[in-house]
């Protein structure tokens, strides 16, 4: 269920569900945000989170680690620097952790990635196990030890790691090379000629399209609304 408007242990203030003007920085889980979310009304607060941060249950379960029962912190229990099962990336503040040894920890966020999403004739689904390299990294695993989630189209040509995909618009975040128009959405143009290029051939046009509307699915289901990114963006992942 989501709720227009909440009171939020981490805040004073009631927060409304609004869409954000600019991409923004979750004030729970510390990672990157876009569109829609919990905000502070009093614009000197400057108190954004993530809907799945505000509306987080106190536990919650996983099928791709059937064997755990997560239980929701407000920040990592001890004093070991803790890594997302999903994304791979460090967990800096909300998280859900299982109670065993060797404990599975995630991001809210990576806990409600949607296992499938699809537009225009092109789906994506959210896999653990994956037989084809991610076209970014070029890699089964990613770093830290951890091997990672992915998203994969369903001719099974195409995968991108869940956490490739997050430290590119992380770093074209903080590059300032996002750009809003009137509608506050970012914007995206469409294949560029050199992207057909790389394709090859009188192909190549078909072959730009379908993999700029799988990075664009891919981006929607790990951003949560239907975001579109900038070209120096797609750029940065077929690098």
């Amino acid at each position: 269920m989501r709720f227009t408007e909440i009171d939020h242990f981490s805040h004073p203030h009631r927060l409304l569900l609004e869409s954000a003007e600019v991409p923004f920085r979750c004030d729970g889980c510390k990672e990157l945000g876009f569109g829609l979310c919990y905000q502070c009304p009093y614009e000197k607060c400057n108190f954004h989170l993530h809907k799945e941060c505000g509306n987080a249950p106190p536990s919650t379960s996983h099928p791709f680690l059937k064997r755990c029962n997560f239980k929701f912190y407000k920040e990592t229990p001890g004093w070991r620097a803790r890594f997302c099962d999903a994304c791979g990336l460090d967990i800096k503040g909300f998280l859900y952790q299982c109670s065993h040894e060797h404990a599975h920890d995630l991001h809210p966020c990576c806990a409600e990635l949607p296992r499938s999403l699809s537009s225009n004739g092109e789906k994506i689904y959210l896999s653990n196990q994956v037989r084809s390299k991610c076209l970014k990294c070029k890699r089964k695993e990613i770093a830290n030890g951890v091997k990672g989630w992915s998203y994969v189209s369903s001719c099974g040509n195409y995968c991108y790691h869940v956490a490739c995909v997050k430290e590119a618009i992380i770093e074209n975040w903080q590059g300032g090379y996002f750009q809003l128009d009137v509608t506050n959405e970012l914007q995206i143009s469409g294949p560029s000629q050199e992207l057909a290029g790389r394709s090859g051939g009188t192909s190549g046009w078909r072959k730009a399209r379908k993999l700029w509307l799988i990075l664009k699915l891919v981006v929607s289901a790990i951003f949560g609304d239907p975001v579109t990114l900038i070209s120096s963006l797609v750029q940065a992942l077929l690098d």
